[in-house]
């Protein structure tokens, strides 16, 4: 997709939430899950960063984002184990 119309996406949500509140249960789940989902894609640059001195790199991408935002450091681990274990 084109980066303005994401941008454009994430600025329209962030106006009806603004607007609107987090009332509504299933805008209060899309927060949460793109909350989650920042967290993640901040989990794994800071893992790349500081692997990248030991030769470890986990691809940044919605499935790693999405492990690593809802399962925390042990989808990080995880994600780690197999890249040193299944990808040699």
């Amino acid at each position: 997709m084109n980066p303005t119309i994401v941008i454009s996406i994430m600025v329209g949500v962030i106006v009806l939430l603004l607007l609107f509140g987090t009332s509504f249960k299933p805008m209060r789940l899309l927060a949460h899950g793109t909350v989650k989902l920042g967290i993640g894609i901040l989990f794994l640059f800071f893992f790349n960063v500081i692997g990248g001195s030991f030769g470890l790199h986990i691809p940044i991408n919605l499935f790693t984002a999405i492990v690593s935002g809802f399962l925390g450091l042990f989808g990080l681990a995880s994600l780690a184990a197999i890249h040193m274990i299944i990808l040699p």
